[in-house]
């Protein structure tokens, strides 16, 4: 008799670490119970408010390589395979990345949650126009990070996928956004003292990818190539680019860290024009690692560059 009961003792114990292994690991699937989110991010913005908002509880990796361009990166097999194991791919959905339909498709029946942080930002057309739909197609400007302002929504839609991920840890992770978010506001209204204390509000960019700057706070971007850095102007437009320049008497011409624009060199040297660095904080450079730079940082940098350039 007692040797049938150690033997049920036995099995019973066996079922319940089998079902304790099972428990923890859907616990551990699910980020509940997980020392560490593993957290993949497509630019800049992103991998930083990622990295601020999950702190301690957070590993976050941006999947384009540093100085590259979203446009035209293409993830390899390795990089997807690491995204289906990991916890949350969080993306912009302006446009600006061309993979993540790809992505998106690898990772469907994983538990890899995927977060589409512009979801309820009010978006931008090339002619500035708000645009409503939830559908983001078209001439649509993607480069929304760059409003402060709307840079919140983007953080507000992480932190709450980070909680949903870790509600265990709501609390903290609401204390870190309400940290980023007020370092935000100041960046925001930094960005107005500077506006109105110039004089003009004209610039010329060598990419027109500063276009939530104009509806923010009322600059006028002159963009010598649109939306995307390969749409060079006609023989007539860059006619009137020159004219305006001319006749507003500007200064400089605004490239950006990663941009080339073989045009906007041509137009340097036809109105005599001086060269200033815009970062528009899609990729970090080497330079900027070295210096430990994040959003608010190279944002203020921005400011002052603005300040100069709009200083004619």
């Amino acid at each position: 008799m007692k040797k049938y009961i150690v033997v049920i003792i036995s099995i019973l114990f066996v079922f319940l670490v089998l079902t304790g292994c099972s428990q923890s690991l859907s616990r551990n699937e699910s980020g509940i119970g997980k020392e560490k989110l593993n957290i993949y991010t497509t630019i800049f913005p992103l991998q930083d408010f990622s990295e601020k908002i999950g702190g301690k509880y957070v590993q976050v990796e941006n999947i384009v390589p540093t100085g590259s361009d979203a446009h035209s990166f293409e993830p390899s097999t390795k990089t997807m395979v690491k995204i289906s194991e990991g916890d949350a791919f969080v993306y912009l959905g302006t446009g600006i990345e061309g993979f993540t339909d790809a992505v998106i498709e690898a990772v469907k029946n994983e538990q890899t949650k995927i977060v589409k942080a512009s979801e309820g930002v009010a978006l931008i057309d090339s002619n500035g126009i708000i645009v409503k739909e939830k559908a983001v197609k078209g001439d649509v400007d993607p480069h929304v990070w760059l409003d402060p302002n709307r840079a919140i929504q983007l953080a507000e839609n992480i932190k709450n996928v980070f909680i949903e991920i870790k509600p265990e840890q709501e609390e903290y992770f609401e204390e870190n956004f309400k940290k980023l978010k007020e370092e935000l506001e100041i960046l925001d209204l930094s960005f107005k003292k500077m506006v109105r204390e110039s004089s003009n509000k004209n610039y010329i960019v060598a990419h027109s990818a500063f276009g939530y700057w104009e509806d923010a706070y009322g600059l006028e971007q002159i963009g010598i190539s649109g939306l995307s850095p390969s749409n060079e102007p006609s023989q007539k437009q860059l006619e009137e680019i020159i004219k305006a320049a001319k006749k507003q008497e500007i200064k400089y011409i605004l490239f950006e860290q990663n941009v080339e624009n073989k045009v906007a060199e041509v137009l340097k040297k036809e109105i005599g024009a001086e060269t200033l660095t815009l970062h528009n904080l899609e990729a970090l450079n080497e330079e900027d690692i070295k210096k430990n730079e994040d959003y608010i940082s190279i944002m203020e940098k921005n400011i002052e560059t603005l300040r100069k350039a709009l200083d004619y």
